[in-house]
């Protein structure tokens, strides 16, 4: 994997569309510490590399 320069940091809504799931779940990965929450107590911003990471490894997972 290549070392990340820049964080890509996305708004809940996004970051849900991004990994192709619910605002609600990407709220559940973040109070499961299965994702990291960025930003402030306001405003939740979610790392782009971080959920595509985390996508990739669920679709690895066998069935």
């Amino acid at each position: 994997m290549t070392p990340r320069t820049q964080t890509r940091l996305v708004p809940t809504e996004l970051a849900a569309l991004a990994a192709g799931v619910s605002e609600a779940t990407i709220r559940k990965w973040a109070s499961r510490r299965k994702l990291t929450r960025h930003g402030t107590t306001r405003r939740a911003l979610y790392d782009l590399d971080e959920i595509i990471d985390l996508r990739a490894g669920e679709s690895r997972r066998p069935a």
